[in-house]
């Protein structure tokens, strides 16, 4: 074994935790609520917002005159949407691995929706 491969390498979610926390201590957080029920409630806000951001960068008005997808665009309100997604995590004391075994549970309560016509 190397000394590459002997060394842990920083998964990429612990990677975009340690760079949201980085970016919370730099904010003024005078209007951010002080309990945990606030603060994700003011999340979901803040996600919904960016998630209509992001459908307005996609010709879902079957009434106007399309334009073209601006993809870049669509990126940036989406990578929007994870900083608020992460932070949440955050403020539920959620970790990269708690997320992954949270995930792996409801994606297989999904599958088994799918199997039996949910």
């Amino acid at each position: 074994m190397t000394q590459e491969t002997s060394e842990k390498v920083p998964d990429r979610l612990d990677s975009i935790f340690s760079l949201q926390k980085e970016l919370t201590d730099m904010m003024n957080l005078d209007r951010y609520p002080d309990d945990t029920e606030g603060r994700v409630a003011a999340l979901c806000t803040a996600i919904i917002q960016e998630a209509v951001e992001l459908q307005r960068t996609t010709n879902w008005k079957w009434w106007k005159i399309p334009v073209p997808f601006n993809k870049d665009e669509a990126k940036e309100e989406l990578v929007d949407i994870w900083h608020f997604v992460i932070q949440a995590s955050i403020e539920l004391d959620l970790t990269p691995d708690d997320i992954l075994e949270e995930y792996v549970r409801k994606n297989e309560i999904n599958r088994e929706r799918q199997r039996t016509g949910y």
